[in-house]
C-alpha cells in the first residue's frame, strides 16, 4: 500500500459513526450504493457546519448516508433529497428516523434530478450536495450553482472517480466529464473551489456571485 493509500484509509478510519449512521452504510452495500466514505462524510458535515446552513439540497438520496452526514454538521437545517429510486428513499427514511432526524426535517421527492432542478428555486441553498449519476455530473453542477445562494457550496462527490480523473490515460465518458468539469471549475472566476483527495475525491464549490 502506497503512502497516499495509507493516508486515505487513516482519514476513513479516523472517523467515528454512530450506529445509525453504520447502519445505513451496512443498508447501503446490501442495496448497491456506493454510499460516501466517512471521511467525506465529516467533511462534509464541517462544511455544513461552517456555512450555518438552514437550507440543503441533496441530489442522490441513496440509504440517507450522506444526508444524515450533512444534517450532522447542521441540525437545524432542511434537506430536501432526489433520487429515482423510491425503494432506496424508503430506506433512507427509515434511517433517518433512526437517526433521531425528524420527519419535517426531510423532504423527499422522487424524480430525475435532470427533470426536477429545472422547476426548483433558484439562489436558495445554502448547500447542494451532488452524488448521483455521473455521467450527469456537468449538468447537475450547472443547476446546482443556480440553485445555491451566493456564498452557497456545492459538494461533488466522487470527484476523482475511483481514480481515473487523474490518470490522462482513462479516456472514458465518465473521467472525462469529471476532469472537464474540474478544469472549467478552476477557471471560472465566479466561485472559489478546492478540490480533496479524501475517499474518492469531493469538490468543493463555493459561489462567489449571484
Amino acid at each position: 500500500m502506497s503512502d497516499k493509500e495509507l493516508n486515505w484509509k487513516f482519514c476513513d478510519d479516523l472517523v467515528v459513526e454512530t450506529d445509525a449512521l453504520a447502519r445505513a452504510r451496512a443498508q447501503s452495500l446490501e442495496l448497491g450504493i456506493d454510499a460516501i466514505a466517512p471521511s467525506v462524510g465529516a467533511q462534509s458535515a464541517v462544511v455544513a457546519a461552517a456555512t450555518g446552513a438552514m437550507n440543503i439540497l441533496e441530489v442522490g438520496t441513496g440509504a440517507g448516508v450522506s444526508g444524515m452526514w450533512l444534517l450532522t454538521g447542521a441540525p437545524a437545517a432542511t434537506l430536501t433529497s432526489i433520487d429515482t429510486e423510491i425503494d432506496h428513499q424508503q430506506h433512507a427514511r427509515v434511517n433517518f428516523l433512526d437517526a433521531g432526524i425528524p420527519a419535517k426535517r426531510v423532504r423527499l421527492i422522487t424524480g430525475k434530478a435532470a427533470e426536477v432542478l429545472p422547476r426548483m428555486n433558484e439562489n436558495s441553498y445554502d448547500i447542494v450536495f451532488i452524488d448521483a449519476d455521473p455521467q450527469s455530473v456537468i449538468e447537475y453542477v450547472e443547476h446546482a450553482l443556480r440553485l445555491a445562494r451566493p456564498g452557497g457550496t456545492v459538494l461533488v462527490a466522487h470527484a476523482l472517480w475511483r481514480g481515473r480523473v487523474a490518470d490522462p490515460a482513462q479516456r472514458d465518458d465518465v473521467a472525462t466529464g469529471f476532469r472537464t468539469l474540474l478544469t472549467e471549475i478552476v477557471s471560472s472566476n465566479a466561485v472559489v473551489s478546492a478540490l480533496s483527495p479524501v475517499g474518492d475525491g469531493l469538490l468543493q464549490i463555493t459561489k462567489t456571485r449571484a
